[in-house]
């Protein structure tokens, strides 16, 4: 109470303060009457208040106690109306009771009560319709309902227990201030005032309707302290045109809805809801203009704000005189003569002011009343006006003088609403004008109507209610006429009213045992209509009275003096309380208000002066001294009597009830909504595949223009055609077609290298066949004889006829035959006999060869060489090049040329299956002295029984050609001459076989196991323990360790390289500096190819996984279950805690889904941001936290987290497409409640689209919709590999866009607030400043110093290193080139060492970026311009930095993988030559290549890394995988000159290098147990690879598998490119 003190004494210093002068200070020592009510009653100023609680005198009889409806067993509503409140109308009031009485009790109703609206979230409580009904259910259906939503109610404090029930609000305060009028807040009134003091247009004006009673000129222009009226004339009140949000359902009569804007500003939303209540509303409101006026000519002085006040105070004094004290005498009935059944005292109070009068004598007020609402009250006692209510309303003339008669007026076109066959019907039909109030007042103004409802006697006072209430009241567009009675009695079960004994014992009352009892008039057996009604009554209720409603009941007690004992106990109860606890009741002389002579002029006002005094052009005669009765006494001025009591079947009928979907309209938005997004998908795919397309194009234009360019100058015979072979009907290769030299037609790759030539003059006859359609750019050319064809596809047409005019010339010079055909694309394709399907033929010939050579498995089924197959195959003969390239050999080497002609037995040319199974089981099961033997007559050239030294040499030279192996003819040279000398066979010229199986001697175990490797053919050897026991270090190592299936079936693997460092039996080694005894081994296998589909090959597979990514699978199940928990939480909250809640009920679990969505997608999207900190995570990976977290696949979680974000975005999609549905199926009056933040005007139907499109949350959602849309697409693999600019940018702008909207998404407040921020604000934060710090380094301009254009497409780019740039061997940078796109970044990693003065790159060419930087850094096109600058951004950091901190590092690296190694190398020597102390002692670097030349660049980095390691600290191991396997025939052979060379030069014979170099694939798991015997007090190795998946996958494998073992633990880091 202190605060509330307080705040009034601030008040009181302001508005005193705020006065100019004596007058204004007089104004503000008086209190005004407050307009929500509060602070009526100081000792409780919530009493009174406006939003306030209804209150209860009967208690609530919830089913539950707390807010379960009362009543589910009482009979039903509809059905109870349809059987005790129908019958005929047209009956007259017995008390002669005036239509004016009625719908005056209307707006005292609207003055005291509003408790209509209902509650949000929406609560359904539907009036079931019975079947057959004849109104509302003529079709028998059964199924209809009148939809009924529960009332308002405290959801703050009520509801929760029976100790405290459920209470509805009143939205307005209880007490008659004005709140009609005025309003209930001062906003609103202040929206209703003209807020001028001088209305110019009124000077002179007739049309101003107090033009005759202002005393002067000045005085008509003077308008203070007015509410505001259309051109300030006074008539009417402003039109609400400032939108004030007035109640507007749609007029039942027009079956649509209406602007607001045509009703009048009025202080109560309903008060234009028909023209009988909008006729009182401009009634008071004119009451007060005229007041204020009277107040302006007594006090000139005063300010428009102080008449205001005045006028506002005395029209609320004159309102509360006349309802309290003129009408409710009226409305209640005389008492003395009414039936009582003997349970109340009744008496008239306060005789001296009249002889009916139902209130004591006002004694003063008392702070102890309550005026609230009661519950009975609200839902039952005051309908009893329903009864009375007419079906129609007279409108009349004023009183013609002479014959004091007047006219009635009927229905106009106006009135009939534009229906010209309802024009000139009796009066007003009430359910027709419903929200069509303003016609008839604009019609005719209100005076009519005033004068012909004090004319008209209202309807009796029984237990029939007019049609026009009982069935054709207004609603909803879904349901347009409803029934008032039923809703009557459905409103009270919903506000917990007990049953009728109930409410009469809580009123003092007695119970009534029987029907008949509660009315013997109403219900008399002797009268059939009596007796007919109280069987209607027991039947409905199954003569159960105790299942009787209370305005059933009431309305049943119905007299003829007016209400029930129970009824008018309610009412007079409700209206002295609302009196007596009222501290600005005019009748109340301590509140300051009024001075005596004021209340005595208040007291003296009634409802016919106000009348006369608001209708200028009436006068006295007009209207009867009361206006609420009418005896047709002409002494009381009752002239003008009703032409008749109005019947609805007089009249015009009611509108039929309609029923609307609010769907419609919607339908052609809906489709072409969710058809655009479709189409923009399509549309998108479209626009990437076309810039795809237009790639291509440019480089098959590039090719054209090369082509042109390497034929223009060249003989005719010479020349290129750039085409695409189509190898098969998926695969292509980009190809060059070469004519000549002479009849040889060439076809090879872009780069020149030979794939395929036909020999045109070794075929008689060609057959070309050209494609009709799909661009005509395709043929085939099919050489009679030859194995397949040439399927060419060419740029264009043009192209193709080129070549076809080419080709058929080229043919026709050397006389060669050739026939034509033109078939369908399809055609074509089904005839071409491509590589792929000749290869797929060779494969099964070969399988079957073996299979039956060798019955191994091939495949889920053992084949062997059925009859079948043997005929099959039998006729079946290969070429030699189709030999050569089944044993990846080139098919005019010596040794294929000499193999071939030993298996081609009957000189064919060709070899058949039975001469291939012959040279096939000399190599599998021959003995090594037949493999000599063999290999000695292939390379006995002139079959002399000798082989030359010459050929010897020949032969070494062929078998390193056979693997792309090239070699200095001087060291091949003195590798013969060592071999030989070694056998003492310096001096010879030749070698006969026994010579030849001595220096074969040392390799009898490798050529006894030596064979030929073939596509088919794998042998494999796994080396690893069969026991599942923990096993020491040194056990691993163990030769003697069970190994499971060690051997193939055939036992050809075996080790053949056994430690490599230890001196061999035939002689020490040479070697060029210090090494140590080692018992290091490296072997090198073919990958063993199990069975596929077993349950131990699947449960192996897994179990490896798990192993070998169990941190990946540990943080991923990690952030999944946080994202489950997230989208869970959300669902539960909506299904379960908000299960009632209005837009829970209207989408069902869809709202559930979309919310949990839409969680999910502000988490994983917002996740994106961190895995995009660069800088951030090469921070942390260089904390411990790298041992736990895998930093380094951070690109890897940042897709997986994408897929996560796509997966809840289309669900969110999907699930508003249901969710929007069910919102525009809704009613508005829904809707307004759901969405009380989106705004539209009350006329405005929202539709699909207004959903979709016209909110904030939902054209950004559709915004979101098409930005991620956009990124997705070109965030595919082939938008990446073509148009990667485009990815690039569409991610740059596309984060931005999605962020910034999905803000926007949630400040729409469609559902719940926003709370993205909670997920967003922090991975925002440190992106931000991660890619601030980015920003301030990465766009300083770093100038190339060189650039070298390297073999196997690697460009070398050297440039100036930053001041401030400081990295660590093995991290990366993204660069941009300003001469390509100064945003577009690469991430590369350095290959120069930290303490070197410049950086360096080593740039492979796979992509257009990479290729254009080939093209751009290349000196010839350079000419004299300096190499272009480029952008920095780095250092970040991945796993291959933390070699230095292990004791024992493994480096691994495999094709362009090598990169980040080179940087390491060249660090490792320099922190050794400057005594660097680091925990790192041996290094061993194991590369991995197709052959020693693919990267030279690296060789150079070896060898300058060997000439300063002279402390033994790098070991490097090459491993040449573009060979055959290791027990091949030819590989034994180049092991045997390797071992030979090495032992004499102290370096490879094929790199030049110290180190090892071995051929086929490293052993990784043989290298990692040698590792552990070599380094025994070493606990954990550092092993980093670097390379294609395969290899690091191999490698982990291996880490993972030692790793389940005792002893040292391989910890692997690894990056795939």
């Amino acid at each position: 109470m202190k605060g509330v003190g307080l705040v009034l004494f601030i008040i009181s210093v302001w508005t005193l303060a705020s006065g100019q002068d004596s007058g204004h200070h007089e104004e503000y020592s008086k209190e005004y009457i407050p307009y929500d009510g509060w602070y009526n009653n100081r000792a409780h100023p919530e009493w009174g208040a406006a939003d306030g609680p209804l209150t209860r005198r009967a208690p609530s009889h919830y089913k539950d106690g707390v807010y379960a409806p009362s009543g589910d067993d009482r009979p039903n509503p509809r059905k109870i109306s349809l059987e005790t409140m129908a019958g005929n109308t047209g009956h007259g009031s017995f008390q002669k009771r005036t239509a004016l009485l009625v719908f005056f009790g209307q707006q005292v109703v609207e003055e005291i009560l509003d408790a209509q609206r209902s509650g949000c979230p929406p609560e359904y409580f539907n009036i079931k319709i019975p079947k057959d009904d004849p109104l509302y259910d003529p079709e028998g259906t059964g199924t209809k309902e009148i939809p009924l939503l529960r009332s308002r109610y405290d959801q703050g404090t009520t509801g929760y227990s029976p100790n405290n029930p459920r209470q509805q609000l009143n939205e307005i305060t209880p007490w008659i201030d004005g709140g009609l009028t005025y309003g209930v807040t001062k906003a609103w009134a202040d929206a209703l005032r003209l807020l001028k003091s001088e209305c110019p247009s009124r000077k002179d004006n007739q049309d101003y309707i107090y033009h005759n009673e202002t005393t002067n000129a000045t005085n008509a222009v003077d308008c203070r302290g007015e509410l505001a009226s259309i051109d300030d004339m006074g008539h009417l009140p402003a039109r609400n045109d400032i939108g004030l949000p007035l109640a507007n359902p749609p007029p039942p009569r027009d079956y649509k809805l209406k602007e607001s804007k045509r009703f009048f500003r009025l202080g109560n939303p309903r008060g234009n809801e028909n023209p009988f209540l909008l006729t009182f509303g401009i009634l008071w409101f004119r009451h007060h203009n005229y007041l204020a006026m009277k107040i302006r000519e007594r006090n000139a002085g005063w300010s428009d704000e102080r008449v205001y006040n005045e006028a506002r105070l005395q029209n609320i004094a004159v309102h509360q005189k006349v309802i309290m004290y003129d009408w409710l005498p009226q409305f209640l009935g005389d008492c003395e003569s009414r039936y009582n059944f003997g349970n109340i005292k009744c008496k008239n109070y306060d005789a001296t002011r009249s002889t009916n009068q139902p209130l004591p004598t006002y004694d003063g007020y008392k702070s102890a009343i309550h005026p609230g609402i009661t519950h009975v009250f609200q839902s039952a006692a005051m309908r009893f006006g329903h009864t009375l209510v007419p079906p129609g309303v007279w409108r009349r003339s004023r009183v013609d003088k002479a014959t004091k008669t007047c006219t009635f007026f009927n229905t106009t076109l106006k009135t009939a609403g534009g229906r010209h066959e309802l024009v000139e019907q009796p009066a007003l039909r009430t359910c027709n004008t419903y929200w069509n109030s303003i016609e008839a007042i604009q019609e005719s103004d209100i005076h009519p109507l005033l004068m012909g409802m004090a004319s008209q006697i209202c309807e009796r006072e029984d237990n029939i209610i007019t049609p026009d209430l009982r069935g054709s009241v207004f609603g909803f567009l879904d349901f347009i006429r409803r029934d008032l009675m039923a809703i009557n009695i459905q409103r009270g079960r919903d506000h917990g009213l007990p049953d009728y004994n109930t409410a009469r014992e809580a009123y003092g009352l007695n119970k009534v045992e029987r029907f008949e009892d509660i009315n013997p008039v109403l219900m008399n057996m002797s009268v059939p209509e009596g007796a007919a009604l109280l069987q209607r009554l027991r039947q409905v209720h199954g003569d159960d009275i105790s299942k009787l409603d209370v305005w059933t009941g009431g309305l049943m007690e119905t007299q003829r003096q007016g209400p029930g004992e129970l009824f008018r106990e309610i009412i007079r109860d409700q209206f002295e309380r609302i009196r007596d606890g009222d501290r600005f009741w005019y009748e109340n002389s301590k509140n300051g208000l009024f001075t005596e002579d004021e209340i005595k002029e208040i007291e003296e006002t009634d409802i016919k002066k106000v009348i006369l005094r608001t209708n200028p052009t009436m006068d006295d005669d007009d209207i009867q001294e009361n206006p609420f009765i009418f005896t047709n006494d002409s002494t009381k001025k009752e002239f003008c009597q009703q032409p008749y009591q109005l019947n609805e079947t007089d009249m015009e009928e009611c509108t039929p009830p309609k029923s609307f979907d609010y769907f419609s309209g919607s339908e052609v938005s809906y489709a072409l909504t969710f058809a655009f997004f479709g189409l923009f998908v399509i549309g998108t795919v479209l626009v990437m595949l076309a810039l795809g397309r237009r790639y291509d194009n440019t480089r098959v234009r590039l090719k054209k223009q090369a082509a042109k360019s390497t034929r223009k100058g060249k003989r005719t015979e010479d020349f290129l055609y750039a085409s695409t072979e189509r190898i098969s009907a998926k695969e292509t290769r980009d190809i060059q077609v070469k004519f000549g030299p002479g009849k040889l037609l060439k076809i090879q790759s872009p780069r020149g290298q030979s794939l395929r030539t036909i020999d045109t003059g070794k075929f008689s006859k060609f057959l070309i066949c050209t494609s009709y359609n799909n661009g005509r750019k395709t043929l085939f050319i099919r050489p009679d004889g030859d194995v397949h064809d040439l399927v060419l596809d060419f740029a264009d047409e043009e192209e193709r006829s080129g070549f076809m005019m080419r080709f058929t010339n080229f043919l026709e010079k050397f006389h060669i035959s050739y026939e034509n055909s033109d078939v369908s694309y399809n055609q074509l394709m089904e005839q071409a006999v491509t590589k792929s399907n000749r290869d797929e033929r060779l494969k099964k010939f070969f399988k079957t060869a073996l299979s039956t050579v060798l019955k191994v498995e091939t495949g889920k089924v053992e084949e062997t060489m059925t009859n079948d197959l043997a005929r099959k195959y039998i006729h079946f003969e290969i070429t030699k090049r189709e030999f050569a390239e089944y044993f990846n050999m080139k098919p005019d080497n010596l040794f294929v040329n000499q193999m071939f002609t030993t298996a081609d037995i009957d000189n064919s040319g060709s070899i058949s299956f039975r001469e291939f199974l012959d040279i096939m089981i000399i190599f599998t099961k021959g003995k090594a002295e037949d493999k000599a033997r063999l290999m000695y007559n292939m390379y006995d050239l002139d079959g002399s029984g000798e082989m030359e030294i010459s050929e010897f040499r020949m032969m070494l030279k062929s078998m390193m050609e056979m693997v792309n192996q090239s070699v200095d003819p001087d060291q091949l040279d003195n590798l013969v001459v060592t071999m030989l000398r070694t056998q003492g066979f310096e001096h010879k010229n030749s070698l006969t076989f026994e010579d030849f199986k001595c220096l074969m001697a040392d390799y009898k175990d490798e050529l006894d196991n030596a064979s030929l490797e073939n596509k088919d053919l794998k042998t494999f050897q796994e080396v690893r323990p069969k026991s599942p026991e923990k096993k020491s270090a040194a056990a691993k190592s163990d030769p003697k360790v069970p190994r499971s299936r060690a051997y193939t079936r055939i036992q050809r693997a075996r080790q053949t390289v056994k430690q490599y460092n230890k001196e061999p039996s035939s002689g020490a080694p040479i070697r060029p500096r210090a090494q140590r005894q080692t018992q290091l081994q490296v072997r090198v296998f073919e990958r063993k190819v199990e069975e596929e589909g077993t349950l131990r090959h699947r449960m192996r597979a897994i179990s490896n996984y798990i192993q070998n990514y169990r941190y990946h699978i540990f943080w991923l199940t990690m952030y999944l279950l946080v994202v489950a928990g997230i989208f869970a939480e959300r669902v539960y909250f909506y299904s379960v805690e908000r299960e009632f809640a209005g837009l829970r009920r209207i989408a069902g679990y869809g709202v559930s889904t979309t919310r949990g969505a839409a969680s999910a997608m502000m988490f994983t999207y917002s996740s994106l941001l961190v895995t995009m900190c660069r800088n951030t995570i090469t921070l942390l990976r260089e904390t411990f936290l790298h041992r736990y977290i895998p930093f380094d696949s951070a690109v890897t979680m940042h897709r997986i987290i994408a897929w996560l974000a796509l997966v809840f975005t289309v669900m969110h999609i999907i699930g508003h497409s249901v969710n929007i549905y069910s919102i525009s199926t809704q009613p508005i009056f829904d809707l307004n409640c759901l969405f009380r933040d989106y705004w539209r005007q009350s006329h405005e139907l929202p539709k699909f689209h207004y959903w979709c499109w016209q909110t904030i949350t939902g054209i950004t959602g559709v915004i979101l919709t098409l930005v991620i849309i956009t990124m997705y697409t070109f965030a595919l693999d082939y938008a990446r590999r073509k148009v990667f600019i485009w990815f690039w940018w569409t991610h740059q702008f596309g984060y931005v866009l999605v962020y910034f909207f999905m803000c926007l998404h949630g400040s729409g407040f469609l559902v719940q607030r926003p709370f993205f921020y909670y997920f967003f604000l922090g991975p925002a934060i440190l992106f931000i400043f991660d890619k601030l710090y980015s920003v301030s380094r990465n766009k300083l301009e770093i100038s190339v110093i060189n650039a070298e254009l390297l073999p196997s497409q690697v460009t070398h780019l050297e440039f100036k290193r930053p001041s401030n740039f400081d990295y660590k061997a093995g991290q990366w940078v993204r660069i941009a080139c300003l001469a390509q796109s100064p945003n577009e970044y690469h991430p590369f990693t350095l290959t120069s060492a930290p303490s070197e003065d410049t950086l360096k790159l080593h740039i492979r060419a796979v992509g257009p970026w990479t290729i254009n930087i080939r093209n751009l850094y290349n000196r010839e096109n350079l000419v004299n311009n300096p190499y272009p600058k480029v952008y920095v951004d780095g250092p970040f950091g991945e796993g291959h930095q933390d070699w230095s901190k292990y004791k024992v590092a493994v480096l691994v690296g495999g094709g362009i993988g090598v990169t980040p190694f080179a940087s390491i190398l060249k660090e490792l020597v320099q922190m050794k030559q400057i005594g660097t102390k680091m925990e790192c002692s041996k290094v061993y670097f194991l590369w991995v290549t197709r052959d020693q030349k693919q990267y030279e660049w690296l060789t150079d980095i070896i060898r300058e890394v060997e000439g300063v390691d002279n402390n033994n600290l790098l070991d490097t191991h090459i491993f040449i995988t573009q060979i055959f396997q290791k027990f091949d025939l030819r590989t034994t052979m180049l092991y045997v000159c390797e071992r030979h060379f090495h032992k004499t030069a102290g370096k490879s014979l094929f790199t030049g290098l110290s180190a090892i170099t071995h051929f086929g694939r490293p052993d990784f798991q043989s290298f990692f147990i040698s590792m552990c015997q070599e380094h025994v007090q070493c606990d954990k190795f550092g092993v980093f690879s670097c390379g294609p998946p395969p290899m690091t996958t191999s490698v982990e494998k291996s880490c993972s598998y030692l790793n389940t073992f005792e002893g040292p633990s391989f910890i692997h880091h690894y990056e795939n490119f």
